[in-house]
């Protein structure tokens, strides 16, 4: 079996699209502009408190879950906007629960940045 070919105009274009759907999700979505505050307030407090590596480890991969749950939950929300603008009990379902899943993971993001920044931030107060 021959392997494709690298198509570089469908390969840019994805990341095009994809850079629009979380420029668009930034500009419309003041939850997204939370959490992008967020994870620049992790990131200096990271650079501050010299957190270790496996410490940077988790906070990236919580940054970035976070960021894709937020993107996942808008992208539901508008499918389910554009399906109808009637109330629907399973559209209020899928939205609902989507918006749980980005509290969900934000919330266990920040008690994990707590545990891991609030020793620090003990240290420099005593």
């Amino acid at each position: 079996m021959k392997p494709k070919s690298l198509d570089k105009k469908k390969l840019r274009n994805s990341f095009k699209y994809a850079f629009s759907g979380i420029k668009l999700c930034i500009k419309d979505e003041q939850n997204m502009l939370i959490h992008l505050t967020m994870a620049i307030l992790v990131i200096i407090c990271g650079f501050i408190f010299e957190i270790s590596k496996f410490e940077w480890i988790i906070c990236l991969l919580l940054i970035g879950i976070v960021m894709m749950m937020e993107l996942l939950n808008t992208a539901i929300e508008n499918v389910c906007d554009a399906v109808t603008d009637k109330e629907n009990k399973y559209i209020k379902v899928a939205k609902d629960t989507a918006a749980g899943a980005v509290l969900v993971i934000a919330i266990v993001s920040a008690i994990i940045g707590l545990l891991i920044f609030i020793p620090r931030i003990m240290e420099v107060i005593q």
